[in-house]
């Protein structure tokens, strides 16, 4: 049985600290893998049947698809602004080449057409606050419909400042009907430091009547959770903590959308973001288009 929680290092496979593939998961579609290069290192990979997005999560790489170069500029961490983004279709040979060393995310998907491949500049990545009040995060959408084209995969990141909540309230994409679409995601996380060590944040997800899932989980850096169904929210940046997690999602559907439903008992707390303002320790450190959301 698949266990919806994954600990930093149990899904680790050869030159990948994370490797979640649809078998590793029991699903069908998502997947992530987590790459670490040593300075002067460069790993070569087949994509097969997935697209991919690679993005920095710190450091810069030379990245090359099917023998197309592009220049990954990267980011220090995760909490320095979006990264850019290449863009590797199913079926093409993938190598990634760090001079100095970094951590770099390949968000997959699978998926049965092939685009073209591409290059998303950080500077048009667009970078959204979403909520207020002690629900303030931030969303950079780097990989989401309008944004980079993409035959299956949605991709963003979330970043949360320390005592804040996010993924909030509560919502589901589980089923194929109007106004939902069903999506496999994956979360994986970072948490920044506090001045004794690492930091922490806790996950949430639980099932309703055609779904059985329950997950209250602290998360460290490194983790991640499996959502192939159910409630999930809220992911809870501990005080003192700043909390990042990357969303990667695909399903079966026709349309590439993220649309969700609200667990119908926690809707209301949209109501109260009206008359708050957005926390002031957004945004984080960004190079994008700032807006406000209110998903």
């Amino acid at each position: 049985m698949t266990t919806n929680v994954l600990r930093s290092g149990e899904a680790a496979s050869g030159p990948f600290a994370l490797e979640i593939t649809p078998e590793v998961a029991g699903w069908q579609f998502s997947g992530l893998r987590v790459l670490e290069l040593a300075a002067g290192q460069a790993e070569q990979l087949d994509t097969g049947d997935s697209e991919v997005m690679v993005l920095s999560l710190g450091g810069a790489a030379d990245v090359s698809v099917d023998g197309q170069a592009f220049a990954l500029e990267g980011r220090a961490t995760v909490f320095a602004g979006p990264s850019d983004v290449v863009y590797a279709p199913r079926d093409a040979s993938l190598t990634i080449a760090s001079t100095d060393g970094g951590r770099f995310a390949l968000a997959s998907a699978v998926c049965h057409e092939r685009l073209e491949p591409a290059y998303l500049p950080k500077a048009d990545v667009p970078v959204e606050m979403r909520g207020a009040g002690q629900s303030s995060r931030q969303v950079n959408n780097f990989g989401v419909p309008g944004v980079l084209d993409a035959v299956n995969m949605i991709a963003c990141e979330v970043l949360t400042p320390g005592g804040n909540w996010s993924s909030y309230p509560p919502h589901k994409h589980d089923e194929e009907r109007d106004g939902e679409t069903a999506l496999e995601e994956i979360y994986y996380f970072e948490v920044a430091d506090g001045p004794a060590g690492p930091g922490i944040g806790f996950q949430r997800v639980y099932g309703h009547e055609n779904a059985d899932i329950d997950v209250s989980a602290e998360v460290r850096t490194g983790d991640a959770v499996l959502i192939p169904h159910g409630w999930h929210g809220p992911s809870i940046a501990a005080p003192g903590y700043d909390l990042y997690y990357l969303n990667v999602m695909a399903g079966p559907g026709d349309e590439r959308a993220w649309l969700i439903c609200d667990d119908p008992a926690h809707t209301w707390i949209r109501d109260t973001w009206a008359d708050q303002p957005v926390d002031p320790r957004l945004p984080f450190g960004t190079t994008g288009s700032p807006g406000k959301g209110d998903l």
